[in-house]
């Protein structure tokens, strides 16, 4: 699911960062039938997360069950407005590089002015 942020308040990346960091994170790492999830952004342009499931009987309810209150979401009330894209795709592989997976409720990046 994606977010724009053409149009969201300076400081909206920011917040987004605490908001994975700080409840977020722990949020998705007890979803059952959740294998990943990953929080993504391009400043100024999107904010998503994209959800591996074990099924795509999970990956539906979760779906169904987030689009009924997607405006009022804990992402949306941050940016101030709704998602722009909601779609489930197929995952077509997954591979782990020799430097390993790391799951972290955040990771270094490079601006913090937003």
């Amino acid at each position: 699911m994606r977010w724009s942020l053409t149009d969201a308040r300076k400081g909206t990346l920011k917040a987004l960062r605490a908001y994975v960091e700080d409840e977020s994170y722990a949020r998705f790492a007890g979803l059952e039938g959740l294998r990943f999830k990953t929080w993504r952004a391009h400043k100024g342009q999107w904010f998503e997360g994209s959800y591996v499931f074990v099924s795509d009987e999970a990956r539906s309810a979760f779906q169904a069950s987030f689009e009924q209150d997607a405006a009022e979401s804990a992402g949306s009330r941050i940016i101030g407005s709704a998602p722009i894209l909601i779609e489930p795709c197929e995952i077509i592989g997954v591979v782990r590089g020799p430097a390993g997976f790391r799951s972290s409720s955040h990771f270094e990046h490079g601006n913090t002015d937003d």
